[in-house]
């Protein structure tokens, strides 16, 4: 053979040995990258097949799948041949818990090795995951500890942990029976209701009613023996003091969960003969108490005031200072119709001329001591506008109309503004911003602009289209008491997060709203409240059409600043502002 010759052969032995490789590594590369993806698939049979022991890796990698979900990705991060054998390296990330926010991220080793023309994975469960070859894993949380207690501003406990009991009812379940033990704990349980309840729930088992360990201790023993009834107990965030009704508690048990639930821990154990033995995870962080601005006492004293109501009713108190919340109280038909306290919407009526006031003072139409009309009622740009019981009072100065609720007065100012005038000075007060804090939804109120005069009529004495919750015309008192807005809040140090900034409010017009207020207790439509040093306030009534048959009704409502406090007091249907002054003054006769 020629030198020409036996170097061409060595060339053509060389590109065969080259492609034998290549071919191989193809395959082994295609083994191990569809292990890696049929286990993202969780896909037990087809990763089982490409294994040394398909049996074995079925079982083991079945149970794996059904313990940990199949949220989980592989992928191969490094590959080393070793002639007729070779190791890899899969990077695995699996998702657990609500919104799959857990992950368990971890690199595992494996071998593969020739068959034939063919690679197969050695079978071995550590290749797959941790602590996998010592047993089978599973997944559990670990509760933060120690738990969290939400206080008020005091440090009072406010809301604690509770054991309750939740009392489950089945369809053949014994309705009058189940009602007569359940009726003097929940007085609202009947043997109807408990039918309607399991005729709506179409056969399934429904949630007669939560009871506090003190409720069901009396009739644990006999509920339990009955047929269809089954006790489920838990333990729950609740009010230390039962009697606390406040809409915040919801708001500030939500966050407690919220924050507890962030803090928990979690692990994944491997179940060895010898027990269980975590392989991944990671421990439970601290969390503190969660420190309310509320004050149980002012609360009480909140919620005393509004018992007596038959329609519903809502106190706020902020303090101007901080922003702080430390009242917001309810009664029950209030509590029957939601957070009406943080959230209902109402026109606001006389008291929104703290508003109207405002914004006509900023205009220069007038000063406090501008002699202004006070009919006892006028057509103003077609709106025929009364006074309460039609009082008139002549000429007199813009204080003394704004102490006695002068209604033609106001809709004379509202005429003279820009469209967006009491828009905008609502702003400055607060009124139609709303804020994002921790713990509670609020919202303060809608002032649109005003393209006709006749609605601007309207709006300057808290009718036609604008509204305001109690929260809102708190925050409107505590800005007039403070000078600026200021951030509400119902945990300390996180104040809200306004969702746009308006103006602030010019300098010296807080001061003359402020004297009018207190003008209206000590010579106006709030002289109930003499006694209270200092006190400032403005009444309102604001008329509603009261269902279909278009009955004109009226709210009561009462703002009032003392010191460092600023107060609303909303009624439902109360015909007048004298029921809100009343309870304005019950609740601050009780408090500091």
């Amino acid at each position: 053979m020629t030198p020409a010759r036996h170097a061409l052969g060595a060339l053509l032995a060389a590109v065969l040995v080259l492609a034998g490789c290549s071919d191989a590594e193809d395959r082994l590369d295609a083994t191990v990258r569809g292990f890696a993806d049929a286990l993202s698939r969780g896909d037990a049979p087809a990763a089982a097949a490409l294994t040394t022991d398909s049996a074995a890796a079925s079982d083991t990698l079945g149970t794996l799948f059904a313990s940990l979900g199949t949220d989980v990705r592989f992928d191969v991060a490094d590959r080393r041949r070793e002639e007729d054998a070779a190791a890899f390296t899969l990077s695995a990330t699996w998702k657990f818990g609500p919104g799959k926010t857990t992950e368990w991220t971890y690199t595992a080793e494996g071998r593969a090795r020739a068959d034939g023309d063919d690679w197969t994975v050695d079978w071995n469960p550590a290749t797959v995951a941790p602590g996998l070859d010592a047993g089978p894993l599973s997944y559990t949380t670990l509760a933060a500890t120690p738990a969290a207690r939400v206080v008020d501003r005091t440090g009072a406990d406010l809301l604690t942990q509770h054991i309750v009991t939740l009392v489950e009812l089945s369809p053949e379940v014994d309705v009058n029976t189940v009602a007569a033990l359940l009726n003097p704990a929940a007085p609202t349980i009947t043997p109807q209701s408990l039918a309607a309840d399991l005729a709506a729930a179409d056969g399934k088992p429904v949630t007669a009613v939560t009871l506090r360990e003190e409720d069901i201790a009396p009739i644990r023993e006999q509920l339990a023996v009955l047929a269809g009834v089954q006790l489920r107990p838990q333990t729950r965030l609740l009010a230390t003091d039962r009697a606390l009704t406040s809409p915040t508690l919801s708001g500030l048990s939500e966050l407690w969960q919220q924050r507890t639930d962030a803090a928990a821990g979690w692990a994944v154990l491997a179940e060895t003969p010898s027990g269980p033995e975590r392989v991944g995870g990671e421990d439970a962080g601290p969390v503190g108490d969660i420190a309310s601005t509320l004050d149980i006492g002012m609360q009480r004293a909140a919620e005393a005031a509004l018992a007596p109501l038959a329609t519903p009713a809502a106190i706020v108190a902020i303090q101007p200072s901080t922003g702080a919340l430390l009242t917001v109280a309810q009664n029950s038909p209030a509590d029957a119709q939601g957070p009406i306290a943080l959230t209902g919407l109402y026109p606001p009526g006389s008291t929104f001329k703290t508003v109207t006031v405002s914004a006509a003072l900023q205009a220069g139409q007038v000063t406090p001591d501008t002699i202004v009309g006070c009919p006892g009622t006028e057509n103003i740009e077609g709106r025929q506008i009364p006074n309460d019981d039609n009082f008139e009072l002549g000429d007199v100065p813009l204080h003394t109309a704004f102490a006695r609720s002068c209604n033609t007065t106001m809709g004379r100012l509202a005429v003279g503004l820009p469209p967006d005038g009491l828009t905008e000075a609502a702003a400055q007060l607060g009124l139609g911003i709303d804020y994002v804090a921790p713990g509670m939804t609020t919202v303060t109120g809608s002032v649109p602009a005003a393209d006709t005069p006749a609605l601007r009529v309207e709006e300057g004495i808290g009718q036609g289209k604008v509204t305001a919750s109690p929260f809102g015309m708190a925050l409107v008192a505590a800005t007039l008491a403070r000078g600026s807005v200021p951030a509400p809040s119902l945990v300390e140090g996180e104040p809200g997060i306004p969702d746009r900034t308006p103006d602030p409010l010019p300098s010296g017009v807080d001061a003359q709203v402020q004297a009018m207020m207190r003008e209206t207790v000590t010579g106006g439509t709030a002289t109930q409240l003499q006694d209270i040093p200092g006190m400032l306030g403005k009444t309102g009534t604001a008329e509603y059409v009261h269902g279909q048959g278009g009955e004109v009704r009226a709210h009561g409502w009462f703002v009032g600043i003392r010191g460092d406090l600023a107060v609303a007091v909303f009624i439902s249907d109360a015909g007048s502002s004298a029921p809100a002054v009343d309870a304005a003054g019950s609740f601050l006769r009780a408090v500091p």
